[in-house]
């Protein structure tokens, strides 16, 4: 990996890829610590400080934002509503025809998906920034801080659109970076900014682990931690990269005086076929339950029962709906992402078949089995990465948002192998040397 970075910088064009990435990079980090008009920066640096408040209810949402969001700053939504966006777009495609339309339509169809993507960014920006003020103004932002109250100073109704705007503007901006970087730079733009956001919260949870430990200082809790996750690493890489290749054969085809086919290829399906998608679904829909009794008044019986149960991480009913529901999305959105029928049907228009399976539904009906006996390992595993920051918790009394576990490590890796192989791809284009010396 870093002999290719070598070989990249050493490239002209690719080194303007590369410098120009990192500069909307800093660009996007800068952007994380300018706090918005109307808050008090010194009292949200107090509550973080004396809350930790990485370990509430908004820590999915502060991951991924790189920590701007319980810093309230510009870009405190980050790339989240983008995500929600792309998810919420993906699976009407399945459900709306015309969106479905679209999406055959190829580039034409694409770019006008991209669209209504834009257009369902800033209308969640705008639901999600209302949201994330009114629960600052009433002091919920931060539990048990003493001067959480004063975190908006003035709550007049001037102040409070103006951070909504503000904080709406921040993420089209986040938008725009990211697809600058997909256009001029090296790889997903999205990606690379959620790879970032996610990579500056590292340094500062491994740290606390330290100072929270008791044995040596705290550097052999630190050194478990820093073992486990390069274990974690490895088993991600593996079986990221493990895929079942199904072999298809193509049969020759005479147009005129030419012959076409006669070529064998493969499909190749990979193991963890969903991403990371199944963990932020069940981590979203488990969020639900808690917002709700966050907002309510008074203690009635449901609020202590939901916040007793289904708040704490390490509680065995949110460990076990945990488990099951990133393993219900994983079936779920590998079902509305592959489409056996569609496949065979392609196989079978350009004269294309499995060896020994017939042409049509058969192979619709096989592509289906070896996709559900797939899948299910690749649930269980998605299960199990996810439960490592409960079970850090109990261990040595990690945050929630353990730095090897979970979500952060799937995209981390995820989005670390793909731009390698971006790299990778476009220096053998440029090095090619051809068949003629």
């Amino acid at each position: 990996m870093l002999t290719a970075f070598a070989r990249a910088f050493k490239t002209p064009d690719l080194r303007k890829k590369l410098l120009f990435t990192l500069g909307i990079i800093v660009v996007y980090r800068v952007g994380t610590h300018i706090p918005i008009p109307g808050v008090d920066y010194r009292n949200v640096q107090t509550c973080i400080d004396a809350a930790q408040a990485n370990q509430g209810l908004f820590g999915l949402v502060n991951m991924f934002s790189g920590g701007a969001l319980l810093q309230i700053t510009v870009f405190a939504l980050g790339i989240m509503p983008y995500i929600t966006a792309s998810i919420i777009l993906q699976l009407l495609t399945v459900v709306i025809p015309r969106l479905e339309a679209l999406k055959k339509e190829g580039q034409a169809g694409t770019a006008k998906i991209t669209q209504y993507t834009r257009y369902l960014t800033v209308a969640l920006a705008i639901l999600q920034g209302t949201g994330l003020v009114a629960t600052a103004r009433s002091g919920a932002l931060f539990q048990g801080c003493p001067v959480a109250s004063q975190i908006v100073p003035d709550q007049s109704i001037f102040v409070t659109i103006t951070m909504v705007i503000t904080m709406t503007a921040g993420t089209a901006v986040v938008m725009w970076l990211g697809e600058l970087i997909t256009d001029r730079g090296i790889g997903n733009g999205m990606s690379i900014l959620m790879f970032i956001s996610i990579a500056a919260t590292f340094p500062s949870a491994l740290w606390a682990i330290k100072e929270q430990g008791s044995l040596a200082g705290g550097w052999i809790e630190f050194g478990t931690v820093i073992a486990v996750g390069l274990v974690m690493v490895g088993l991600v890489v593996f079986v990221e990269q493990a895929q079942r290749r199904i072999p298809v054969q193509y049969a020759k085809r005479m147009i005129g005086r030419r012959s076409y086919g006669g070529t064998s290829t493969y499909i190749p399906l990979k193991v963890n076929q969903a991403g990371v998608i199944p963990v932020i679904f069940a981590s979203s829909l488990l969020y639900i339950p808690a917002l709700i009794a966050q907002f309510s008044s008074g203690t009635s019986g449901w609020k202590t029962w939901i916040e007793a149960h289904l708040v704490r991480g390490d509680h065995p009913l949110y460990v076990t709906l945990y488990f099951l529901l990133i393993v219900f999305f994983a079936f779920f959105y590998v079902a509305i992402s592959f489409n056996p029928e569609e496949v065979a049907d392609n196989m079978k228009k350009y004269g294309g078949f499995i060896p020994g399976i017939r042409a049509g539904r058969p192979t619709a009906e096989y592509l289906s089995y070896v996709l559900n006996r797939i899948t299910w390992p690749g649930s269980l595993y998605l299960g199990l990465i996810a439960l490592v920051p409960t079970m850090a918790l109990v261990g040595f009394g990690a945050n929630q948002d353990f730095p090897f576990g979970g979500t952060s490590i799937l995209i981390i890796v995820g989005v670390g192998l793909e731009t390698v192989k971006q790299i990778e791809s476009q220096l053998q284009q440029r090095n090619y040397e051809g068949f003629l010396r």
